[in-house]
């Protein structure tokens, strides 16, 4: 039950854009969630379309994550606090807050360690059979709901979480000051691995995109080189971190070739459940390749980030929809210009 005085006045439904199967979406009217006593419910204003939710609208799974029945898809969010649980300070009411999209068992050695993305009871939104955020409401544990300074966007607090991922792989790589980066891909991903890399105090952040006007912008958006993929320009070049945002084999193979000895390759983009590696190289070079799960303990560094103007996100923010067209970003191809698809549940 929820102490909120104001939970009364909440409506018993809500709108949520459902997956029903691979390329069906509809809109449903579903009882709204009342919180646990560790939960809050958020008033949903803003939600970014992922790859994640592209790939489960049109193919129906994710390697083992199957959509058995229907699921609300969406995962990057932010929006309002208007009821808490019983364990919850009631005074939380009427924040603005980033949602970090997950729920873990807190005491298997993963969690306790402080790596709990890889619990193996992680609970996230938008994965089978978790239900995600659009939806004009959803709830979070207390402490996974972040407040946000007030003059953050909700487009901004939303996109703090592929932020997260950028911050989990910038540390991954342990990038430091002058080192030098080499994207591959960007869109927002790369653009965002660009920024934080900067953050970090990479002196030299290249990013590799066949897409002119996504050069363009990633230029504009932390990136101090462009070029498209393959250009003579990268030839004998050495890189202290590689890092791959578009899951591509060919990329991902050019660009561990790339990294300096004993620098790191950060695999982000999902691809092929297979690659052909150049292990020669790997093991001659001593190069550090490893892959992201999302994140950890990475919403307090992405709020500063923002906060302090060493990360744009809301440039990011390009295209907008409301929930009635939250399917129109998972159908359609972007365009060359498109970052981030955000959708509007209370539009």
């Amino acid at each position: 039950m929820s102490r909120d005085p104001e939970a009364t006045a909440l409506p018993p439904t809500m709108r949520a854009s459902v997956l029903r199967e691979a390329g069906v979406v509809v809109l449903e009217e579903r009882p709204v969630p009342a919180p646990d006593p560790d939960q809050v419910l958020v008033r949903i204003e803003s939600v970014g379309v992922c790859g994640s939710d592209v790939h489960y609208y049109q193919h129906g799974r994710i390697g083992d994550f199957v959509v058995r029945e229907p699921m609300i898809l969406g995962h990057e969010s932010a929006g309002t606090i208007v009821a808490v649980g019983a364990d919850v300070d009631s005074g939380r009411v009427g924040q603005r807050v980033s949602i970090e999209p997950q729920r873990c068992c807190r005491v298997c050695k993963y969690c306790k360690r402080g790596e709990y993305n890889l619990c193996p009871h992680i609970e996230f939104y938008a994965t089978p059979p978790i239900d995600g955020s659009f939806a004009e409401y959803a709830l979070i544990q207390d402490d996974f709901a972040y407040a946000i300074p007030d003059d953050m966007s909700f487009d901004a607090a939303a996109l703090l979480e592929p932020l997260s991922v950028g911050i989990a792989a910038v540390r991954k790589a342990r990038i430091g000051v002058g080192d030098s980066v080499l994207i591959a891909g960007a869109g927002p991903i790369g653009a965002i691995v660009a920024q934080v890399a900067r953050a970090y105090g990479a002196g030299t952040v290249v990013v590799t995109d066949p897409v002119e006007q996504r050069r363009r912008m990633v230029l504009e958006l932390g990136a101090t080189e462009v070029h498209a993929p393959g250009e003579a320009a990268l030839d004998g070049r050495a890189f202290t971190a590689f890092f791959d945002a578009t899951g591509v084999t060919a990329a991902v193979v050019d660009g561990i070739k790339r990294v300096e000895p004993g620098g790191s390759a950060i695999i982000i983009g999902m691809g092929d459940d297979d690659m052909l590696l150049p292990v020669a190289y790997i093991t001659s070079h001593e190069v550090n390749v490893t892959g992201i799960f999302r994140y950890h303990n990475t919403w307090p560094t992405a709020i500063e980030l923002v906060a302090s103007g060493k990360v744009d996100l809301d440039s990011l923010a390009t295209d907008h929809y409301g929930l009635a067209d939250a399917e129109i970003p998972l159908r359609d191809r972007p365009a060359p210009t498109t970052l981030k698809s955000m959708v509007h549940p209370q539009r």
